[in-house]
């Protein structure tokens, strides 16, 4: 007998096999780097678990262990008393090996992490091309609290790392994510792909979870400019020959255009897969909606009041409750501004919008963009829906949900707002990330240790260290508009217009007088330049060319002056001399003409006296 749930069992088998025939997977990899032994240095790809949390934008770096025993992990390691944790604190973290088979990947990471290890390095059992680690459909239970990154490497590879520690090698490896996002410009792009049905399990709590704890830091970075957010809805099509089923009329709208499986899975009781379909458009609507209206973030708002307000196990999963919802909307947001509103949702009050003035977005314009359901016809945004499932670049389809794509790579490890958030971080470029993925729940601050080891201009407080997602850099800072020039390490210059307000550019400057004088020039785009009247380096010293010059002539005036006094005094002197010698033999001349007997007396009265005395 063909009770319902063998009609499940067929059109989920169906629609798989009309998906996998034309379907094209996409396995997202990173890096690992062996650093010893010698002879297995080298780097090689590895394929990104779908579970945990990848490190993007990060690297780690650790000692690779092969266990003795339990080498499939598929058992607690603590019954064969094996640890892997350092064996000494602040010590490099140690990786654990593991065979492939036998137990679930989420078995193996579960236990690996319970047994200290810092991240699992699977090995395929076979020689074929890297796949995805998925999650299990079953046996989830370890799923959400798996934390290290998992990776699965070829067996070429494995092989020859088990080898190698198994001859007691010391095995040491560096696995990379740095470019495992591609980071081109300023603006991240994200997609989350979800659907609104909230009786699926695991992962539906995974992504009502996610949605609650990221909404608040999606919406600042979407009203910031930092990211663009898109959601989307897989839908699937009722092939040809069931279109008519009760199967396919209970799950599919437009005619077994666009289906999504029973919550219940028994085409009976409770909601059906139509109805998931029907609310599905009904969030891509209000998106569009509020994209159009310059309010993206809205849609964030309509999903958790929705999921809150309209559950299926309490029967409110209805068009009008989503209505009210909707209305609700324009509330919210009046109420952050509003101090009276904002005591209202601080006790969770409800607020009329028609005392704020405001009823949410456009009723009418959402139920447009819904359309009818009972149509024959392609809805235009349901269209539009599974034409984006479809991969392209380097993007994969997008077959499974939840699906986050980042900068159209398909992200890979656990939905959880931390995780998520450092891949979106790792998809800005350099330098230009927002602050909060700089933040310490988010990544270290490399500059404060010993400023990263760039250059620093202490007296000034101005560093070439800017700290990053994925580690500092060292580039001459913007200070005030005026940009640094120079290696970043060990030197950065002020240069261009305006670089005399940074520490006078790096130049001398003196007062003088209560005069500054400078050698920068705001003209001059760099270097350092002594003004006019002035030389020197212009950067540790600059002497003035008219004040020395002025000196040196005054001294030479006064040499100068000092000489020709000199000459003066001395020209005076000689020539006094020289005019009293003359004068006196000239007086002298006139004298021996007029007193020539008065001497002639005189000689002879002397020559009297000499004799008388000497006859005495």
């Amino acid at each position: 007998m063909r009770g319902p749930a063998w009609w499940a069992l067929l059109l989920v088998v169906a629609l798989a096999v009309a998906d996998l025939a034309t379907a094209r997977f996409v396995v997202e990899k990173n890096s690992i780097q062996v650093t010893s032994p010698e002879e297995l240095k080298g780097k090689y790809e590895c394929a990104i678990g779908n579970f945990g949390v990848p490190q993007y934008g990060g690297t780690l770096h650790g000692w690779v262990e092969y266990p003795r025993s339990n080498k499939k992990a598929c058992q607690s390691f603590d019954q064969f008393d094996i640890s892997f944790k350092p064996k000494a604190a602040g010590g490099r973290p140690n990786f654990v090996l593991v065979d492939r088979g036998d137990c679930f990947f989420t078995t193996k990471a579960w236990n690996a992490q319970n047994a200290g290890a810092a991240a699992l390095l699977v090995v395929d059992d076979k020689d074929e091309p890297l796949i995805t680690m998925d999650n299990p459909e079953e046996g989830k239970e370890h799923l959400e609290n798996i934390t290290i990154p998992s990776v699965l490497i070829t067996k070429k590879l494995g092989d020859q790392l088990k080898k190698s520690a198994e001859k007691g090698d010391m095995l040491s490896v560096l696995l990379d994510w740095k470019e495992s996002l591609p980071h081109p410009d300023e603006r991240v792009e994200y997609e989350l792909w979800t659907n609104s049905n909230d009786e699926c399990g695991p992962k539906c709590d995974m992504q009502m979870d996610f949605v609650k704890s990221f909404r608040g830091t999606a919406q600042v970075l979407e009203k910031k400019g930092y990211t663009q957010f898109t959601p989307h809805y897989i839908t699937w099509y009722c092939p040809e020959s069931f279109v008519t089923s009760k199967q396919c009329k209970s799950q599919c709208i437009n005619h077994g255009r666009y289906c999504a499986p029973d919550p219940e899975q028994d085409f009976s009781e409770g909601y059906d897969g139509k109805d998931v379909v029907v609310q599905n458009l009904h969030q891509i609507c209000v998106f569009k909606i509020a994209n159009d209206t310059g309010k993206p973030w809205l849609w964030w708002d309509y999903v958790h009041d929705f999921a809150l307000r309209c559950p299926m196990n309490e029967k409110k999963y209805t068009k009008d409750c989503a209505h009210d919802v909707i209305k609700s909307l324009g509330v919210r947001h009046i109420i952050l501004v509003d101090i009276l509103l904002h005591f209202a949702l601080e006790f969770d009050l409800f607020v009329p919008c028609a005392i704020v003035g405001n009823c949410g977005l456009d009723m009418e314009k959402i139920n447009k963009c819904v359309g009818d359901p009972e149509a024959d016809e392609d809805n235009e945004i349901l269209k539009a829906e599974q034409d984006s499932q479809i991969g392209h670049g380097k993007r994969g389809d997008v077959t499974i949900l939840p699906t986050l794509v980042i900068n159209n790579r398909q992200y890979r490890g656990k939905l959880d707002k931390v995780a998520v958030l450092k891949a979106i971080c790792s998809g800005f470029e350099e330098t230009t990330e927002p602050a909060i993925c700089l933040s310490e729940d988010v990544q270290t601050n490399e500059c404060l240790d010993n400023n990263g080891g760039c250059w620093l201009d202490k007296a000034n407080n101005v560093t070439a260290c800017k700290d990053t997602f994925r580690g500092r850099v060292c580039e001459c800072p913007i200070v005030k508009g005026v940009k640094f020039v120079g290696d970043g390490y060990t030197n950065c210059e002020a240069s261009g217009i305006g670089r005399c307000e940074i520490n006078n550019g790096g130049c001398w400057k003196e007062t003088q007088k209560g005069k500054t004088i400078s050698a920068c020039l705001n003209e001059e785009s760099e270097g350092c330049k002594c003004p006019a009247g002035f030389k020197g380096d212009g950067i540790k010293s600059c002497e003035g060319k008219e004040a020395t010059t002025a000196a040196v002539g005054w001294s030479f005036l006064w040499v100068i002056f000092f000489g020709l006094v000199f000459a003066g005094v001395g020209a005076y002197a000689v020539y006094k001399y020289r005019l009293r010698s003359y004068m006196d033999s000239e007086i002298r001349a006139i004298m021996a003409q007029y007193m020539p007997l008065d001497n002639q007396e005189g000689a002879n009265l002397n020559q009297h006296h000499v004799a008388h005395a000497e006859d005495i």
